[in-house]
């Protein structure tokens, strides 16, 4: 299998907002950036649909050490919640749990490939995350600043 390194980020202009994510697939000396957003969204859709589509961009199943600064999604799996949150039918204790969509797509792709959740602190020099962190955050400043007001 090949090995594969996939640095995200998310990024949202208010909570809800305008919001952005970013990915950076490296594998050798290739790397592929990609990016997207939404124009009222939160900031945890942003921090799934970034490594969602750095997952999806693969061809084929991957050893994949995933790079994310939010601790929601690396604990998410990490922590083994999403195993509960999938058992108790994307619920959160009683809950309903917020993104479930996402999150059923996201733990679908992690079975597809071999995957190992890494946290890595935001906003610390750290390069991918940095340049997960711009792509994500120029996708956001791409709406207008109207979109929340058009809801």
């Amino acid at each position: 299998m090949k090995e594969v390194c996939l640095y995200t980020d998310g990024a949202c202009r208010g909570n809800p907002g305008r919001g952005g994510w970013g990915a950076i697939l490296v594998y050798g000396r290739y790397e592929k950036e990609l990016s997207g957003g939404e124009p009222v969204t939160t900031n945890n859709r942003m921090e799934l649909l970034a490594a969602i589509n750095g997952l999806r961009a693969l061809k084929e199943p991957c050893i994949v050490k995933l790079y994310s600064d939010s601790k929601y999604l690396v604990d998410a799996f990490t922590q083994g919640w999403v195993y509960s949150w999938k058992k108790s039918g994307w619920k959160r204790g009683k809950d309903e749990l917020k993104n479930p969509d996402l999150w059923a797509e996201l733990y679908d792709l992690v079975a597809t490939h071999r995957v190992e959740f890494i946290w890595v602190k935001g906003h610390a020099g750290h390069e991918y995350n940095e340049r997960c962190d711009a792509l994500a955050t120029a996708f956001a400043d791409s709406f207008p600043d109207t979109a929340l007001s058009d809801v």
